[in-house]
């Protein structure tokens, strides 16, 4: 059996995953901004359970506890960053204050946790690191784009890494859920920046008014989230994206066609830029 290492391990998803890999026989580095977190989430207290307090936002927390995991169990073989949280706001009506924050988990603590996770994972010449995106990094939606935006930079993240250490045993996966029934719409996960400027209420409005609407009735069961989750660690060929519920493969199947679409509306402009085209 292997190591996990999860961050944002003491809720929602991360929660499930950690719970799922246990239930295989997995040890778990279950990995919160504080540990005893963890520890209330999980009363039953299961074997091959390493509760560590890190908030991803400081480098030196990840780092150290990677090497408690490490002095407990000796290895790491699968790296779950799950750890962030949500934003809701028209772009103009975001302050820079909740981007950053956004941005400070969602990109840079998922690169803080890699740097801290990936030396172990190519010294062994194996290993799966399995990046938590969402829908909305692939297809976002008004009010939700500094959120997509996020998610849109873990995808390049994802795609360029899943490359880099391929040749070394290493595999990157990153998952896309639609909406699950877990805490994420609640004032604990979901940041909603105040409806400042009228002018977006039609534009914003609806998705500004969709987590209250939402919250414990999406239509995605976390528990069957996380045994796909861990079920594609175990597959011979894992996919570099894996979407999950029926809303999100539904949006990511009606992005190409929109791209298809207007790409071969706008193809004579795109092919008339070269040197020496003629621009009529």
């Amino acid at each position: 059996m292997g190591v996990w290492f999860v961050t944002g391990a003491s809720r929602g998803l991360g929660a499930e995953i950690t719970r799922e890999a246990l239930s295989r026989g997995h040890r778990v580095i279950a990995a919160a901004r504080d540990a005893s977190a963890v520890l209330r989430a999980y009363e039953e207290k299961p074997d091959g359970l390493l509760a560590v307090s890190a908030d991803v936002t400081r480098p030196e927390q990840p780092a150290a506890a990677v090497e408690s995991g490490l002095k407990e169990f000796g290895r790491i073989d699968v790296v779950v960053n799950n750890a962030g949280h949500g934003l809701v706001g028209a772009i103009e009506e975001t302050s820079d204050e909740a981007a950053r924050a956004l941005f400070d988990v969602n990109v840079f603590g998922v690169l803080n946790t890699l740097r801290a996770t990936l030396p172990t994972l190519r010294a062994q010449r194996s290993g799966h690191v399995v990046n938590i995106g969402s829908v909305g990094g692939f297809a976002t939606v008004p009010a939700a784009g500094l959120y997509g935006a996020s998610k849109f930079a873990l995808e390049g993240v994802s795609e360029a890494l899943h490359g880099e250490p391929a040749p070394l045993g290493v595999r990157v996966t990153i998952v896309e859920p639609g909406g699950f029934r877990t805490d994420f719409l609640s004032a604990s996960s979901l940041r909603v920046e105040p409806a400042a400027i009228e002018d977006y209420a039609l534009g914003a409005g609806p998705v500004r008014e969709a987590p209250a609407r939402n919250d414990g009735r999406r239509p995605g069961d976390p528990a069957k989230a996380a045994r796909a989750v861990v079920d594609v660690t175990e597959a011979a060929e894992p996919p570099l994206r894996l979407q999950l519920g029926a809303d999100a493969v539904e949006r990511v199947e009606a992005k190409p066609d929109l791209v298809r679409r207007e790409l071969d509306r706008w193809r004579h402009v795109a092919l008339s830029t070269g040197v020496g085209e003629d621009a009529r």
